[in-house]
């Protein structure tokens, strides 16, 4: 994972985590933060821009993927989505030690697929199933090591959850370049 991300990642635990300097400035304090806490809002920013990304491709345009150039074999921007979703669903289960709830088929989704509607549905529910296992992590559970879902090392939650609140982002910039191919602006670069 590249070193801004982790950093971003990081600083966002900070903000979340402790008084701001200026709550402190005026005498304010604030609650202690849990790790589950500051994981699910962390995953909230995350979610919020990937979503409306994925939901401002037009349907007609949601198998789009680029021609010119060096892009032979590159995922679709439907299949972008339907790879985060798909993980986001193994990183939970991993977390919770449980099997996913659905049939993700491989960490490229399921075939099965293909319309807008439910592809963005599948991304919704592994967002929500996500929120899900980052609230199982506490104080207690947070270094424990649990089966790696991608081969035969174990790794911990913590671990885990790092890679689960960056691994989105690394596909964002692939599908804004994509929106931007198709002469439409990201909700994220929208002015207010």
């Amino acid at each position: 994972m590249r070193k801004e991300v982790v950093m971003a990642i990081v600083l966002l635990a900070l903000g979340a985590a402790g008084t701001s300097p200026a709550a402190h400035a005026q005498g304010k304090t604030e609650e202690k933060a849990t790790f589950a806490a500051v994981f699910d809002h962390s995953l909230t920013g995350v979610e919020k821009e990937f979503v409306s990304a994925a939901e401002a491709m037009p349907d007609d345009k949601f198998n789009f993927a680029p021609t010119q150039g060096e892009f032979k074999g590159v995922r679709t921007f439907a299949q972008e989505i339907k790879h985060v979703a798909a993980v986001n669903y193994m990183f939970g289960a991993a977390i919770l030690g449980e099997k996913p709830p659905v049939n993700v088929g491989s960490e490229n989704g399921p075939d099965s697929l293909t319309s807008k509607a439910d592809i963005v549905k599948f991304l919704k529910d592994s967002f929500a199933y996500l929120h899900k296992a980052l609230n199982s992590i506490d104080e207690k559970n947070v270094l424990e090591k649990v089966q790696s879902p991608f081969g035969p090392n174990k790794i911990t939650r913590l671990s885990l959850t790092i890679i689960a609140l960056g691994h989105p982002f690394d596909h964002y910039g692939q599908m804004v370049e994509y929106l931007r191919m198709n002469n439409i602006v990201p909700p994220a670069s929208r002015g207010q």
